[in-house]
């Protein structure tokens, strides 16, 4: 598990001052390992983080036992804006380090409606040139999984 706690600014992790009650949120969720909270700047009204109160930068470094945990926690979040706010569904998302804003893993939970503007996935898409460039990639994939330095 990584010790860094520190982001580029050498300030301290904002959901790391979150969880510790050093900066204000507006909590949903509050359970031993896990803090929900609405994100200062939502998609959408309701939109909230779902964190390990154990600081993990990376999806790679949070312990296994939490992914699950981590999951249910945005399902269950999910249920309550659906009931809650109206919803229709929701949106799961975790981006890990490229464009992820805090170093610190965190599961937005969007609620979504009909018609909300969103469209489909958030990224372009493309198909592979063909099925042998897909089985390479696979075949890479696979190998690190199985391999040295595979994450346990």
């Amino acid at each position: 598990m990584s010790t860094a706690r520190r982001t580029a600014g050498d300030e301290a992790c904002v959901f790391d001052r979150i969880v510790a009650g050093e900066l204000a949120a507006h909590v949903v969720l509050d359970e031993p390992e896990l803090l929900g909270f609405l994100d200062a700047r939502p998609v959408f009204a309701g939109h909230t983080l779902v964190v390990p109160r154990r600081h993990a930068a990376t999806i790679a470094e949070l312990p296994g036992r939490l992914l699950g945990p981590l999951m249910d926690a945005g399902r269950r979040v999910g249920a309550a804006q659906r009931q809650g706010l109206g919803a229709d569904g929701t949106l799961l998302l975790l981006n890990d380090i490229v464009s992820q804003s805090v170093p610190h893993v965190h599961l937005h939970v969007v609620p979504r409606r009909r018609g909300d503007g969103l469209r489909g996935f958030l990224w372009p898409r493309r198909r592979y040139a063909d099925e042998q460039e897909a089985e390479a990639v696979a075949a890479t994939v696979r190998a690190c999984l199985a391999g040295p330095g595979a994450v346990p």
